[in-house]
């Protein structure tokens, strides 16, 4: 009886968030090692099926850069990295446009689908809704090229409202178009923060193997519940935020910047960390708002 009661008032928790977010978008970014856990993927999918069927709209951009490097090895190309980015020729991005959206992407749509939901997979080898400009690099001064890299810059907000209207769950692989109709391949936290900016979504969740943000990188006691963005500006400037964080913190500022009302980072390890953070009063990861708060809510 006890535990049937705790449920119950488990229920009772999130019915208010419920009732909150009732047909607001939800702009999850799926990566890191959660993309090769096959129970993990399935908690956060569930999660998202669950967010869908009592009436929120979530939007998922997706990475998988372990698994692209793999298929680069296999097939006996180099993994070179600069500055972060990886360097990427036409070979290249053959392999990350098929894993991208003929693997990872296919086998998203199909477990949403699978769990009961409607998905839509937009990726460069369907409906496209990512478009930006060829990135190049700076070194002392000069300009350095990494191949068919680029930074999205527009995103087809249009296509994506229609498709959560329709109670559908759009699935987008990071692969933009360019101007010329050329593809390249986008950071996948970056590429969320636009998808998330674009849509003015409600949240902006990055779901992958961190903890969220930690005062201290090396203490796990010191994660921070909640911050504020002109904290984590001033953790950037001190260097607190390290490399591995900082694109995900910059996508979440610029989420932010375009009326975003809160970001979150989280762990996806941690079965239904997702229900957890945007479901519960205490939440699991980092939760980052845009004004000083005395006291921010999820």
């Amino acid at each position: 009886m006890d535990q049937a009661i705790q449920k119950a008032q488990t229920l009772i928790e999130a019915l208010g968030y419920i009732q909150r977010f009732n047909d607001r978008i939800v702009v999850i970014k799926m990566g890191g090692s959660v993309m090769d856990d096959e129970r993990a993927m399935a908690d956060i999918l569930t999660d998202v099926v669950f967010m869908n069927t009592v009436g929120m709209r979530p939007v998922i951009v997706h990475g998988g850069g372990k698994a692209i490097s793999e298929a680069m090895m296999k097939r006996g190309l180099e993994v070179q990295f600069v500055q972060g980015r990886r360097y990427t020729d036409q070979r290249t991005l053959t392999v990350v446009e098929h894993v991208l959206c003929n693997e990872i992407n296919r086998q998203i749509v199909t477990m949403i689908e699978t769990l009961g939901s409607s998905a839509m997979g937009l990726h460069s080898l369907s409906s496209g809704v990512l478009f930006g400009d060829k990135l190049f690099l700076e070194e002392e001064g000069r300009k350095i090229d990494i191949g068919f890299v680029g930074k999205v810059n527009s995103v087809n907000g249009k296509l994506l409202d229609l498709l959560c209207k329709a109670d559908t769950v759009p699935v987008i692989a990071p692969v933009a178009r360019d101007r010329t109709g050329g593809k390249l391949n986008c950071n996948a936290d970056t590429a969320a923060g636009e998808v998330a900016a674009a849509l003015k979504a409600e949240k902006f969740v990055v779901v992958s193997d961190t903890y969220g943000i930690r005062k201290d990188v090396k203490d796990p006691e010191s994660m921070i519940p909640q911050i504020s963005e002109q904290e984590i500006r001033g953790m950037i400037a001190s260097g607190a935020i390290g490399s591995g964080m900082l694109p995900k913190v910059e996508a979440c500022l610029r989420a932010l910047d375009a009326g975003v009302k809160r970001a979150h980072i989280i762990d996806g390890r941690m079965p239904h960390a997702l229900l957890l953070e945007i479901f519960s009063d205490r939440g699991v990861g980092t939760l980052i708002y845009k004004q000083e708060s005395p006291k921010a809510t999820n």
